[in-house]
């Protein structure tokens, strides 16, 4: 039988969840929003990747605070509008679709956000053009030149936990089934996790401890007001000397563990234009092996993961637990049919859609008869 669509199981104080296969829909971004509000570009795209056939689908990064946006145009849940639009938006899209969870990745862009959209160039915003102060650990740009961000202080940490946290008990009342918090790609909880963007010479910068401070505290804290499924998305290298590091990851992940974290999601990349990533074919995946041999937490391997028996590989493997994919499902929205059909497994699929497949995939909808209806 296929590892890849066999279930797995997440457990949480809440109590267990059980996906059906091992695919999981990765969060992406998609510069859509007004004013923080999800719109009818968020209906279109979440129903049609509900009904990819992956097991689990993460909305995209989702801005605690206004400043907390990579763009203007980026998701929100910050006050009753910004709720009401993601509750709205994203309660249609499951009615067209398969039931399957889905989980919300809760952010903060620190010094990377009022930056203009990628097609727009993607570089930071002044405020003539829409944009607004930036916060970071420490006084340091992204890129050379640019202006510097607001070093937090002690209490602005703490507001930003209260943030998280109150973002956490709107996503609740939204219905999601869990939550996951972006410390990857060059986002706030990155950003004091690495040296390279963390140099505090309080009890939060410094030590490989002192860096991991503030995260923990943060992850402690919604784990507390929050009681399902919880996990973080991490960047495992930043790719450049004296960065952070994959065994740095798999520590943290060691720390998250006793927290109540259930998931590790894990990445690379992002704390700096200086990086030098070998990109390849499950260029991440070696990463991902460590935290989860390191950590024993449950693990989600991203990144140029395309063919389903490389995926079913991984899995064999002992690698990971879970096969995340972003654009490779823009392409191909109904990548996991397409899996199922080369490794011989079934999906569930939207009714309407039962006599789509060709011939030679027809085994893909278990027991339908495409044709029949």
């Amino acid at each position: 039988m296929s590892l890849l669509f066999s279930s797995y199981t997440l457990n949480s104080p809440r109590g267990s969840l059980e996906l059906a296969n091992r695919i999981v829909v990765a969060p992406m971004c998609q510069y859509s929003a007004n004013n923080g509000e999800a719109t009818d570009w968020h209906l279109m795209h979440w129903g049609n990747l509900l009904n990819s056939g992956a097991s689990l689908f993460i909305i995209e990064a989702t801005g605690v605070t206004p400043e907390g946006r990579i763009t203007p145009a980026c998701l929100g849940l910050w006050d009753d509008r910004t709720e009401a639009a993601l509750k709205d938006k994203l309660s249609r899209a499951c009615k067209l679709a398969p039931p399957i969870p889905v989980f919300i990745q809760l952010a903060h862009a620190g010094r990377k956000a009022s930056s203009a959209t990628p097609w727009d160039g993607g570089q930071l915003l002044s405020t003539d053009q829409g944009g607004w102060e930036t916060l970071a650990p420490s006084a340091i740009p992204q890129l050379e030149g640019e202006r510097l961000p607001h070093e937090l202080s002690k209490a602005e940490l703490k507001q930003l936990i209260e943030d998280f946290v109150i973002a956490a008990k709107r996503a609740e009342r939204i219905g999601v089934d869990g939550i996951e918090l972006h410390g990857a790609h060059g986002y706030l909880l990155h950003q004091f996790l690495s040296p390279i963007a963390n140099q505090r010479n309080d009890e939060y910068g410094g030590s490989f401890e002192n860096r991991i401070r503030f995260p923990l505290e943060l992850f402690a804290a919604v784990r507390s007001a929050y009681q399902g499924v919880l996990g973080i998305r991490i960047s495992a290298s930043d790719w450049i000397e004296g960065g952070w590091t994959p065994e740095q990851t798999a520590d943290f992940a060691k720390q998250l563990k006793p927290l109540g974290c259930n998931f590790v999601h894990i990445s690379s990349g992002g704390i700096s234009p200086k990086q030098k990533i070998a990109l390849g074919p499950k260029y991440q995946v070696p990463f991902a092996k460590i935290v989860k041999e390191q950590s024993g937490l449950p693990t989600m391997t991203v990144g140029l993961i395309t063919d389903p028996h490389e995926a079913e590989a991984i899995l064999q493997d002992g690698d990971a637990d879970l096969i995340a994919l972003a654009r490779a499902f823009l392409y191909k929205p109904r990548w996991g049919w397409e899996a199922a059909a080369a490794l011989g497994a079934t999906v569930t699929a939207n009714e309407r859609y039962w006599r789509c497949l060709p011939r030679e995939a027809q085994a893909v909808f278990g027991s339908v008869k495409v044709g029949q209806r």
